[in-house]
């Protein structure tokens, strides 16, 4: 994004694209109010506008024809969003009426905002952190109640909190070591290396390794895991799609090879967003067009997270079953014995028995039965076995997740040196490094085009 002058005023749809019963077009900068006295007219004349109140009237072009009725709001800054005078206009959301007001702001020197400078103007008046106006679009991005929840504790502070506390303990750290650097001949020791390294792992180290262990965790709450469900034809992959939705999105026949390229669709499962994809039934066939879903199957399989290895329990484990299993077994996989009503309970436990290595869930597609007790084993598969969903209140992302580990790099360098009796220069130089580090997470030393790189993600608007 191209930096421009702070006395530009902007303007856009906040609103979502489509026709609504109501769009609003947002306007921020000097010249807010006075665009607001230009095309609003109120219903009830006034010489003034008083800020953060809303107004009934209409808008008007440049020869005073009417364009909409409209409710009209003037925030005086610094107490709006980007802390400029900033207008909203809430109109019909009829996108030729919004379109059209939006040109008539430009005729009058508007210019059209770019993809998140409403929110990078906040950023840099320091209404906000980076880390909280990355939330901003976690937020809008949020695919569950889980992810939302978590984009709101970090627009609330929660992780620019944390990495606070931590960059404090650096900066105290790097006032001593400037203050021994500028008085080499005091006969007081007034960087106490010893006493920095017993508190260096509790104070800074042991903090930020645990935000890059919830990165991990955030990571799949923000963007969830594609869950690829394979199997031989016919053992009811289509049928265990339809289950898990709990809607007939997948054709299910008897005949093998019904499925011949993937069927996609999202489901969230205790918070965590899946993309679950059922798949052609691998065989060995001549037929090009199942051939190439076969092809695409394999191809999906590569980009699991999750694999559910379907297997008819009736029938038993087949050569084929065996050779899908050795394929997939080096992968995050659950084995699912499905029709488990039509084979016997010795059958479906001597099945189970077969997969000793892996968790095997015994269903009924058709019936299901046991889809919960799968959702279960889902969840705890890509939990590692615990509960993380109500434990990630402020996961970094992954450019935190980048950045946090330099800084721990740094600060194990730090370490070393301390143990190591290099002078106070270079341990300064490490301190920095890791301040450095840190602000680039919370936006005090981010570079432009990082910061272009984070705003250019949000839409036009926000």
């Amino acid at each position: 994004m191209a930096a421009h002058p702070a006395t530009e005023t902007i303007a856009a749809i906040a609103t979502a694209p489509g026709t609504g019963g109501i769009g609003i077009i947002r306007i921020s900068g000097p010249e807010a109010l006075s665009l607001l006295g230009k095309i609003f007219v109120p219903r009830i004349p006034r010489t003034h506008f008083t800020s953060h109140t809303l107004y009934y009237g209409t808008i008007v072009n440049r020869h005073g024809q009417t364009l909409d009725e409209a409710l009209a709001v003037y925030m005086r800054g610094p107490h709006t969003y980007t802390r400029e005078d900033v207008v909203e206009l809430h109109c019909h959301g009829s996108y030729l009426v919004l379109h059209s007001i939006l040109r008539i702001l430009i005729t009058w020197g508007c210019r059209l905002a770019e993809p998140g400078e409403f929110t990078k103007r906040a950023f840099l008046a320091g209404r906000i952190d980076l880390t909280r106006a990355e939330a901003v679009i976690d937020l809008l991005q949020a695919q569950t109640e889980a992810g939302a929840r978590l984009a709101v504790n970090q627009l609330q502070g929660q992780l620019f909190d944390r990495l606070e506390a931590v960059r404090q303990h650096l900066v105290e750290y790097l006032a001593l070591l400037e203050v021994a650097i500028d008085f080499p001949d005091d006969d007081v020791e007034i960087f106490d290396a010893g006493q920095i390294a017993a508190r260096l792992h509790p104070d800074v180290i042991a903090p930020l390794e645990h935000l890059i262990i919830l990165a991990e965790q955030g990571k799949i709450v923000r963007e969830g895991v594609k869950v690829v469900i394979a199997g031989r034809p016919n053992v009811g992959k289509s049928s265990l799609l339809n289950a898990l939705l709990q809607e007939e999105r997948a054709l299910v026949t008897p005949v093998p090879g019904t499925t011949r390229d993937t069927v996609e669709e999202r489901i969230d499962i205790r918070g965590i967003p899946m993309h679950l994809v059922d798949t052609a039934g691998i065989r060995r066939h001549e037929d090009p067009v199942e051939a190439l879903g076969i092809e695409r199957a394999r191809r999906k399989l590569a980009e699991a997270d999750l694999v559910l290895l379907v297997v008819d329990a009736q029938t038993g484990m087949l050569p084929r079953d065996c050779e899908l299993y050795e394929s997939v077994r080096h992968k995050p996989h659950l084995v699912v014995l499905n029709k488990c009503d039509l084979a016997s309970e010795g059958q479906v436990e001597g099945l189970a028995g077969a997969f000793a290595a892996a968790v095997a869930v015994p269903v009924s597609a058709q019936r299901g039965k046991g889809i919960e007790a799968l959702q279960e084993a889902i969840y705890r598969a890509i939990a590692s076995g615990g509960e993380f969903t109500d434990q990630i209140a402020c996961a970094p992302n992954t450019r935190h997740r980048a950045v946090l580990l330099r800084t721990v790099a740094a600060c194990r360098r730090f370490s070393r040196a301390m143990e190591e009796g290099a002078s106070v220069d270079l341990l300064a130089v490490e301190v920095q490094s890791a301040l450095d580090d840190l602000g680039d997470i919370i936006g005090l030393t981010t570079p432009d085009e990082v910061l272009d790189a984070v705003f250019s993600r949000f839409c036009i608007g926000k």
